[in-house]
């Protein structure tokens, strides 16, 4: 197996290399792991995370294998970027690879494991959460800051944002990042960042609202755009769910 360890956690090595092999018998399950599976485990006072990337399909055993950058390696490279920017996200520690003759197989990210108060869904399924809407308008200068920073996370969704609540100030941190690019953002790019994180008209105002603050561009002008990029958004996220049912019902008949 393949391991890249950051640097200030070399003393722990050992350590590291053990739980990743015992990843399976060890660690308390974080999520229901039916995609990939996260789970804790206490290295000296500190908890960390370990992430465990499904095995990856026959394409993309030999495309990871020979053409491509793993999910765990581009987990941790990005995160090391953010940071370099000063953009939040959990500490990357590590990461890990198992390969075969026959491609690409296991694949681990480790990071340290960060506490926090809500993620973005909150703020979608509580309306009335303590200090919503502040809390929704430093998200969008976050935001602003990442397309600023020439950063495009392709997976802005509610889960993918932790955010910390200290006194009345905020701290974003994002996960899951194995999905970005790194350029020069349009207005539409910048618009199209926006249509995964809500449904909500009123939440779509706000941010559009504080967004034009920060950008040379009318309020109307950037509502509009965002709104419809969340429309069409939706509309192929519901159309995809309505496959999903079809084909569901197809396979029982």
């Amino acid at each position: 197996m393949k391991y890249v360890l950051s640097p200030t956690y070399e003393a722990s090595r050992k350590k590291l290399l053990e739980f990743i092999e015992n990843f399976e018998r060890e660690g308390r399950l974080l999520n229901d792991g039916q995609r990939n599976s996260i789970k804790l485990f206490d290295l000296e006072a500190q908890t960390i995370n370990i992430k465990s990337f499904k095995v990856p399909n026959a394409i993309n055993k030999i495309a990871y294998r020979f053409f491509r950058k793993s999910k765990a390696q581009r987990s941790f490279e990005y995160a090391g970027h953010l940071i370099s920017k000063n953009i939040g996200t959990p500490f990357p520690i590590a990461y890990a690879e198992e390969t075969s003759a026959l491609g690409f197989q296991e694949s681990y990210y480790v990071s340290e494991h960060l506490p926090y108060e809500l993620t973005y869904r909150e703020l979608v399924t509580q309306p009335d959460f303590p200090d919503h809407e502040e809390i929704l308008r430093a998200f969008t200068r976050f935001t602003f800051q990442l397309h600023e920073n020439s950063i495009e996370f392709l997976d802005h969704s509610p889960g993918n944002t932790l955010i910390q609540i200290d006194g009345g100030e905020y701290k974003f941190y994002l996960v899951d990042l194995n999905r970005m690019n790194f350029r020069n953002l349009s207005f539409e790019d910048r618009m199209k960042n926006f249509a995964r994180l809500t449904p909500k008209k009123e939440m779509v105002e706000v941010m559009a609202n504080e967004y034009s603050k920060l950008i040379t561009k009318p309020e109307a002008e950037v509502f509009n755009k965002m709104w419809m990029e969340t429309l069409s958004f939706q509309e192929k996220f519901h159309r995809k769910q309505r496959m999903k049912k079809k084909l569901k019902f197809w396979k029982k008949a």
